[in-house]
């Protein structure tokens, strides 16, 4: 099992699915409404998500198709290249989610997706080069064919949860819409 920290600890069994979220740099709210410290890992990462699905400042750069789009050309290289196998994505205004079985260490798949998709967008959006992606990401491995699918909905429904469409199959950035072959 791979374990390092940052600012959040990072469990990475081998053989294991990893469900994986990353944002935008600066795009947390200034203040959000957190469980107390008592409450589980879980419900302290729903408010972040939360935060972030609700967002109307800071940087929105994901909601440019281009730039969406350069990011599941990310995700596809990286299953054709062989670092993952991905189970599914959804790609919000400021952030994203994967669900994917990683078949290098995942710390080397962030690492390829966030600098390839940054140095895109940087282009795409006429910006200097500067940072875009948070570096921390928030990683679970999945326990349970029972999580599995739980993940897999969470995913796939967070764009109608943060009212951006009615059904998932109606965001254009995400696997319930175009699965990646």
């Amino acid at each position: 099992m791979t374990y390092y920290e940052r600012n959040l600890p990072h469990w990475q069994p081998s053989g294991k699915d990893i469900f994986l979220t990353w944002r935008l740099h600066g795009s947390l709210p200034a203040r959000i409404d957190l469980p107390d410290a008592n409450e589980s890992a879980g419900k302290r990462f729903l408010a972040y998500d939360r935060a972030l699905d609700s967002a109307a400042v800071g940087p929105l750069w994901l909601k440019d198709p281009p730039v969406a789009e350069a990011i599941i050309a990310a995700l596809q290289k990286g299953q054709a290249d062989a670092m993952l196998h991905l189970h599914a994505y959804t790609i919000l205004t400021n952030h994203v989610h994967i669900l994917i079985e990683p078949r290098i260490p995942v710390a080397r798949i962030t690492k390829n997706i966030k600098s390839a998709t940054a140095r895109e967008a940087n282009r795409i959006l006429n910006r200097e080069s500067g940072r875009f992606w948070q570096d921390e990401s928030f990683d679970h491995w999945i326990r349970s064919a029972a999580q599995w699918q739980r993940v897999r909905a969470y995913i796939e429904l967070n764009p109608v949860k943060a009212g951006l469409v009615a059904k998932p199959q109606d965001w254009p950035w995400s696997s319930a819409s175009r699965p990646l072959v």
